[in-house]
């Protein structure tokens, strides 16, 4: 069996958690070999951002030009463009080149709420990246943003919001259900041409929850090139449950600390 190339577009997290690092470790675990595009170096830690620096569009473009030119492409996955250029930057390359899989994480909005990207970026995304996309997995607060509405806060409204989502091009939406109160169940919805798919998991009481949506993104395009998208978004659920599950085992940092990305190999 051929070893998938699996390119991911993002930025960096010093201490591993996400970004960058987190894909190609998710990568790795899964079989893939890993390649990456940096889009803005990122001063962060466990307890939080202390300031991003966005690279040129043009040079992000240089470095796409690279990858491509030189290497098959089996999956892109696409986590944070960081502002308008980069993002035109981005889809320019990947409408050139062909790109065929690709899984877009929208980060938009940060766990303490606030906007990652100005309004003109959130138009970019929506109009430029969004379409080019096989797959893309906003949690609740991405989904509000992106459709300008209210957070969606059962899942009979996730439910609702799927038609509009799938309306802005993608192929497949995979809306995050993590951020819904008073439930002890996570619960994911999968839209696309087959119809509308349901994945539930028991959220696990961990404070080490730090890039999870980084790390399933990453797991999906992972797989992506060698199985369905229903299948091999199962799969990378059970991957990222078994990751939160051990994050308890490490002792990475004082604040929101990684997932045990390594968990089915490391004994």
């Amino acid at each position: 069996m051929t070893i998938s190339n699996v390119l991911t577009i993002a930025g960096t997290d010093p201490t591993g958690g996400a970004g960058i690092q987190a894909d190609l470790k998710t990568f790795s675990v899964l079989g893939a070999y890993g390649m990456s595009v940096i889009t803005a170096v990122v001063a962060q830690n466990t307890c939080g951002v202390r300031g991003v620096a966005a690279l040129e569009p043009a040079f992000v473009a240089d470095q796409i030009d690279a990858v491509f030119e030189d290497v098959r492409v089996d999956a892109v996955k696409i986590g944070m463009v960081a502002d308008a250029g980069i993002i035109r930057a981005v889809a320019d390359r990947l409408r050139v080149h062909g790109a065929r899989i690709v899984v877009l994480d929208p980060v938009m909005v940060a766990k303490s709420g606030d906007a990652l990207l100005a309004p003109d970026a959130v138009a970019a995304l929506r109009a430029e990246l969004v379409p080019l996309a096989t797959l893309i997995t906003p949690n609740l607060p991405e989904a509000a943003v992106l459709l300008d509405q209210p957070e969606s806060r059962t899942v009979e409204e996730m439910t609702d919001t799927l038609p509009a989502l799938r309306a802005l091009g993608p192929d497949w939406v995979l809306l995050k259900g993590g951020h819904l109160a008073g439930s002890v169940q996570s619960t994911d919805l999968l839209s696309g041409p087959s119809g509308t798919q349901s994945f539930s998991a028991p959220r696990i009481a961990t404070t080490n929850d730090h890039g999870t949506g980084c790390t399933l993104s990453a797991a999906i395009a992972a797989l992506l090139p060698r199985m369905p998208m229903e299948q091999a978004v199962a799969r990378a659920k059970t991957y990222l449950q078994g990751a939160l599950a051990a994050a308890d085992r490490l002792d990475v940092g004082q604040g929101h600390g990684p997932l045990h990305h390594f968990h089915e190999i490391w004994t």
